[in-house]
């Protein structure tokens, strides 16, 4: 298998912004840990970031301003701030794939299994799993390493990866052990 890491919406505004989410807290040492994991054994890092236009994008219309494109919200949080070697995709949609060049970067990469990890399982997970498991990658998601709003809809996003796209369901220091 020849893995990737997508790491996805770890921002500030999810994290303690506007959309804060109090349980993205518990992701940032699993996160952390496959990330250095990841970087020590070449197995690329890819970065999928909301990055939103103020006054345009469809998606503000339900949550509101997040992420704006040039603001602090939209950066990667401190604790995981992307290295030289990193990859990152800018999103206006859930998915890191809807009209991104995730697909030609992964396929250039020679990548055939997707690590998702960050926020949220039951959106912007779920929907890049799809959008993955439709172009026939492989989807895993270290469940410690990724959350939502609430209890309910981590797991029913974590359910729904595994029950519709056959993701692998597993958790940070299993899933490092294959790198």
């Amino acid at each position: 298998m020849k893995y990737a890491v997508i790491v996805v919406d770890m921002l500030n505004d999810f994290v303690t912004g506007t959309l804060t989410c109090q349980r993205a807290l518990d992701t940032i040492q699993p996160n952390k840990k496959i990330i250095t994991a990841a970087r020590k054994n070449n197995v690329p890092v890819i970065y999928a970031n909301d990055s939103h236009l103020k006054n345009i994008d469809h998606e503000l219309k339900l949550w509101g301003d997040h992420a704006i494109r040039g603001t602090k919200g939209a950066e990667v949080i401190p604790q995981l701030r992307p290295s030289n070697k990193d990859f990152i995709i800018l999103k206006r949609r859930y998915s890191a794939f809807f009209q991104t060049d995730l697909k030609i970067l992964l396929d250039e990469l020679k990548v055939d299994t997707l690590i998702i990890t960050g926020l949220h399982t039951h959106m912007c997970c779920r929907h890049t799993a799809a959008d993955g498991y439709q172009y026939g990658y492989n989807i895993v998601i270290p469940k410690d390493a990724t959350n939502s709003f609430t209890q309910n809809d981590y797991e029913y996003g974590l359910e729904y990866a595994k029950a519709t796209y056959g993701a692998t369901i597993t958790n940070v220091d299993d899933l490092i052990k294959k790198f």
